[in-house]
């Protein structure tokens, strides 16, 4: 369904295991960028209702995301940590094309996004499958159905949006661009690490 060219090596899995409160700090500040992200969608494109309203709910569920994560922590007797650099967020961002007209970059914006949600989609299923905490895997399985419905989402929007363009074109190029830098990481307690 995602359509990624790379699968994660599961044994990523136990990285991420071996330092918990560093996998899960990263991963609360992802749920925090992904929640900024729909509200800067939502401020960069105000003309398109549906895009408004769609973006508000997934900030609010990312929030909520975001929230449970820290909740996670709190349970385990840890602190949230500071906020991370995701450099494959960066990485991927590099392949957003600009000054191309505001169709161009509402389609951009809305995959970029869609390539973000999917990737994190697969690594919870990494997550839900690998990991030895049984309620971790759980809340990682539940949140691997939210990530596919936001990547829906996204991937729908660009394809409504982007008449007139070749989105699925371009939807495969940043999934071959994505595969190129995914390759990078993998070794690191980071969700996208």
């Amino acid at each position: 369904m995602l359509g990624l060219k790379l699968s994660t090596d599961p044994r990523w899995a136990n990285v991420a295991e071996s330092n918990l409160s560093e996998i899960l700090t990263d991963h609360a500040y992802c749920e925090q960028k992904a929640a900024s992200n729909a509200i800067s969608i939502i401020i960069r494109f105000p003309e398109y209702s549906e895009i408004v309203s769609t973006m508000l709910q997934i900030a609010q569920e990312e929030l909520s995301h975001f929230e449970q994560v820290h909740n996670k922590i709190l349970a385990r007797g840890w602190t949230l940590g500071r906020e991370r650099k995701d450099e494959y967020v960066n990485d991927l961002a590099s392949f957003i094309r600009k000054g191309q007209g505001r169709t161009v970059d509402l389609v951009e914006r809305l995959l970029f996004a869609a390539m973000i949600e999917a990737r994190s989609c697969e690594r919870f299923r990494v997550l839900s499958q690998n990991v030895k905490d049984e309620e971790l895997a759980q809340f990682y399985h539940e949140l691997m159905i939210s990530e596919a419905n936001h990547y829906t989402t996204f991937i729908t929007l660009a394809r409504k949006y982007g008449q007139g363009l070749d989105v699925d074109a371009r939807w495969q190029a940043f999934l071959q661009f994505e595969a190129e830098v995914i390759s990078k990481y993998g070794k690191d307690e980071k969700i996208h690490g």
